[in-house]
């Protein structure tokens, strides 16, 4: 089972990774909004054969239900965060803040779901960890996290990073209480409501024929890897610890600093190609450990 669980959160690193790189495509062309409305229309239509006949029961029990609405008003909240730090906030200041999700996630399962970690285990997430920042920093000063209050946008990055963590957090747990695939229908299918009555309010809703018609492939890219990771990563909270599936698949972040560099050709500096050796390195040793631990 462990060995699955791994598994699974290896294949949601790669589809994070290939997803956030056609995310950025995509949203470039059609925009935020409307890129985010067609991953939540994928996932609410290809999903519900899988989890309609779990559907009866989700409705009959409150405190799930409760559960699975709590998560997708998170999951909203931090990508408007998410967003609109990036919108007013530079890039290079940004991602690093948004990337200390993944301590925050680990402490959280740490603290409140009692998850326990070997010091092996706590060593190389924190070698995973100082890979992905520096693997994402393109200036050594832009770590120095004391120096960046006054940044534009730095406080939604803040909020974005702590709302992300409990997305992290709360799918792992109502895919363990619940369903993984339920989780992700019905979170991703809230969103895709929110940003359908958004675009419906905006009169933008029509224009998303033309979005198919001259964003087709990218359009379903994104969605297609998008979904497919959350998928993974759901169900890997369900054979490993949801601290250990972050770890592993939030690696994602340096994976798709890569494909940047081969698919748009950008360059980077040696600190950075440090942190995807780093990043690489402590998610292989990591994997591994995991698998061999009892």
């Amino acid at each position: 089972m462990l060995t699955l669980g791994i598994t699974l959160a290896l294949l949601a690193l790669f589809s994070w990774g290939f997803g956030d790189f056609f995310i950025q495509r995509t949203t470039r062309a059609i925009g935020i909004p409307r890129a985010l409305f067609f991953i939540g229309f994928v996932a609410l239509i290809v999903l519900f054969p899988f989890v309609q006949n779990d559907l009866p029961k989700l409705f009959g029990n409150p405190s799930n239900l409760l559960l699975l609405i709590i998560v997708s008003v998170i999951v909203f909240l931090a990508a408007i965060a998410d967003f609109e730090a990036l919108k007013i906030g530079k890039l290079a200041i940004i991602d690093p803040i948004v990337g200390l999700e993944l301590p925050i996630t680990i402490g959280i399962s740490i603290v409140l779901w009692h998850e326990t970690l070997t010091s092996t285990q706590i060593f190389l997430t924190l070698a995973i960890f100082a890979g992905i920042m520096l693997a994402i920093t393109e200036h050594h000063t832009h770590l120095h996290y004391h120096k960046r209050i006054f940044e534009k946008g730095v406080v939604y990055a803040g909020l974005a990073a702590v709302g992300m963590a409990l997305v992290n957090f709360l799918i792992g747990v109502a895919s363990q209480k619940i369903s993984p695939l339920v989780t992700i229908w019905f979170t991703h299918g809230f969103l895709f409501l929110l940003c359908g009555a958004y675009l419906v309010a905006k009169g933008e809703l029509k224009r998303i024929v033309t979005d198919l018609k001259k964003s087709g492939w990218i359009i379903a890219a994104q969605s297609i890897f998008d979904n497919a990771a959350w998928i993974f990563y759901a169900f890997a909270t369900t054979y490993i610890p949801i601290s250990i599936a972050i770890a592993v698949s939030e690696s994602y972040i340096a994976l798709a600093v890569l494909l940047g560099v081969f698919a748009n050709r950008e360059k980077l500096k040696w600190h950075q190609y440090l942190g995807i050796v780093l990043a690489t390195i402590g998610v292989i040793s990591l994997s591994l450990i995991t698998e061999q631990t009892p």
